[in-house]
């Protein structure tokens, strides 16, 4: 497991996501929860953002394959 600590900058390239999405999915739970870096700095840890795209994909395809 990988412990490299991505920053809202590189989350929302990897994702596509807005900064409001990913802290509304943060609130409601469906998105890996951000770890604090510091009194003003917060980031994500790269293997649950991985996990989180890996899901995405895998329901996605899912729901395809049934469609």
């Amino acid at each position: 497991m990988s412990n490299k600590i991505n920053r809202l900058p590189a989350v929302i390239d990897k994702t596509g996501l807005s900064r409001s999405s990913i802290y509304l999915r943060m609130s409601k739970g469906e998105f890996p929860q951000s770890i604090s870096l510091g009194a003003r700095a917060i980031g994500w840890l790269e293997a649950d953002i991985e996990q989180w795209l890996d899901e995405k994909i895998a329901a996605s395809k899912s729901i395809q394959s049934k469609g």
